[in-house]
């Protein structure tokens, strides 16, 4: 077990409760101790909910220790059951109650010999499997519980939808622009002439999962959520799946093509291109700023990209291909599918990182210090330390990465948002070197710019003069490369002298 103040992905029952209260009227029992019950808190102030979130605690307290849990956690569950009428519980616990070993199985088949609704526990490993992961099981085995119930009871529909009609899967509560996302999708769909079968988990009902097999294909558009779902349901019905995930002109053409394969495989004849090149020229601006001279500015920049597999390896597409700028490195913390990280991103930059460890990321960041980051929240604060301006393309997020306003990141809509979150990160810091020309902000005081702690060196008058004299938006890096070479050769203060044979010494 590791102690860690940051994590890219939360703990497993992060992952169960997040889909649990994604879907209409389900409710979560947490069999966990006080601290483990911080997800309502956490829900509701970022993906700015309305209501309350449907999730209880189930307290392990000193009385639960003493005399067991099982009684306490079917009080709860037939409690909410009564009070709430939710077409299903979902008991979880955490990584912290598991310590128990507990028979979960037991306290959920008690429950349901009382409780109207249906009762199931999210059979996830909690020591082995991360909120990513937990999340796909837990909806896989939703999904699974009510196809097998329709079946037992001769409801599963017999037929596919008369017009061609998909399920999107994977849009879930606290997903990274999820919202938006799917209403992108959704008038993709439209604009196609396909029907959007069912949505899921979000603002999904239970007992409509039945449907699914109704569907000519799945959509899954976030590698992390609803692959092994997708891939239930052709195993089970024969559905295909389209798991490429339409962020950036290239890949948003490529997934249309790719649908249009699946349904005139099935009998349909449709023809997107014409759909695609319209898009492609007037819809999306990507297209043509990608060869306007503001864009062509950044050509040949470096920057890096980190985050989970869906995100980073898109954008280290689009930057690559589409934009022509140097991604020096592409990183993921989905260690668990690292294998398909490099696949994707190897071709379009110099190095991939595979790691959860955000002390390494900082530390790679500050190595190449790019021109631009495109990581997630840890990021932008590696990124604020080092002066180097960062757009998130990934969770873990903030409010802020909430927003209000209509931003998506999928189909021809979100190429022009990516793009836009793209140049105005580099401009960002092009704006310094303007202000530094014409004067503006800057009072010329030196602040020290790294992931370290505050520099242990004195920097005498003339060196401070000296190195007030170099342009502000290449003084942090002039700094830090100039306090290394002093620190290797062990002095203890920096005067001119010293910061001119840096310069001569690595360039600084």
């Amino acid at each position: 077990m590791k102690l860690a103040y940051w994590m890219y992905a939360g703990p497993a029952h992060i992952g169960t409760l997040r889909i649990a209260s994604s879907f209409k009227n389900v409710h979560a029992i947490m069999h966990a101790p006080l601290g483990d019950d911080y997800f309502n808190v956490m829900r509701s102030m970022l993906s700015r909910e309305r209501n309350f979130t449907p999730v209880t605690t189930s307290v392990v307290d000193r009385n639960v220790l003493a005399r067991g849990s099982q009684e306490k956690v079917v009080d709860n569950i037939t409690r909410k059951d009564a009070e709430e009428h939710p077409d299903l519980i979902v008991l979880t616990p955490t990584c912290t109650s598991s310590i128990l070993q507990e028979d979960l199985h037991n306290f959920v088949e008690r429950a349901q010999l009382e409780a109207k609704g249906d009762v199931m526990l999210a059979d996830v490993n909690h020591y082995r499997y991360n909120e990513l992961q937990a999340a796909d099981r837990t909806l896989h085995q939703i999904v699974q519980f009510y196809i097998e119930k329709a079946r037992k009871r001769g409801e599963l529909p017999a037929e596919k939808t008369a017009k061609p009609s998909v399920n999107i899967i994977g849009i879930s509560t606290l997903g990274f622009h999820n919202q938006h996302d799917c209403t992108e999708l959704k008038r993709l769909m439209a604009d196609l002439g396909i029907e959007v079968n069912t949505v899921i988990p979000e603002g999904a009902a239970v007992n409509d999962l039945k449907k699914m097999p109704q569907a000519w294909f799945n959509l899954v558009p976030y590698r992390e959520l609803g692959l092994t779902t997708a891939r239930y349901l052709e195993e089970q019905f024969g559905t295909p799946y389209v798991d490429i995930t339409p962020m950036g002109v290239v890949e948003t053409a490529r997934c249309i093509r790719k649908i249009q394969q699946v349904i005139n495989a099935q009998g349909a004849e449709v023809g997107y291109e014409e759909y695609i090149n319209e898009q492609t020229l007037y819809v999306s601006q990507a297209a043509w700023f990608s060869r306007s001279i503001d864009c062509q500015n950044l050509t040949g920049k470096k920057a890096v990209v980190f985050g989970d597999n869906t995100h980073a390896a898109a954008l280290t597409k689009i930057l690559s291909r589409e934009m022509g700028i140097h991604v020096v490195w592409a990183g993921t913390y989905c260690k668990y599918d690292a294998d398909w990280f490099r696949e994707q991103v190897s071709e379009y930059c110099d190095e991939v990182l595979i790691t959860d460890d955000h002390g390494a990321i900082g530390d790679a960041i500050a190595r190449v210090e790019p021109s631009a980051i495109f990581g997630t929240q840890m990021e932008r604060h590696v990124g604020k330390r080092l002066d180097i301006p960062c757009g998130v393309i990934a969770a873990p997020i903030h409010v802020q990465n909430f927003p209000i306003g209509y931003k998506p990141f999928l189909g021809y809509e979100g190429t022009n948002q990516v793009t836009d979150l793209i140049y105005n990160s580099f401009t960002l810091g092009m704006e310094d070197h303007l202000l530094e020309i014409f004067g503006g902000h800057d009072t010329k005081e030196v602040i020290t710019k790294g992931i370290s702690a505050e520099s242990d060196l004195n920097w005498t008058k003339d060196g401070l003069a000296e190195l007030n004299k170099i342009p502000g938006f290449v003084r942090g890096k002039v700094k830090r490369n100039t306090e290394k070479f002093a620190r290797d050769r062990g002095f203890k203060e920096i005067s001119a002298e010293v910061l001119y044979a840096a310069k001569e010494a690595v360039g600084a």
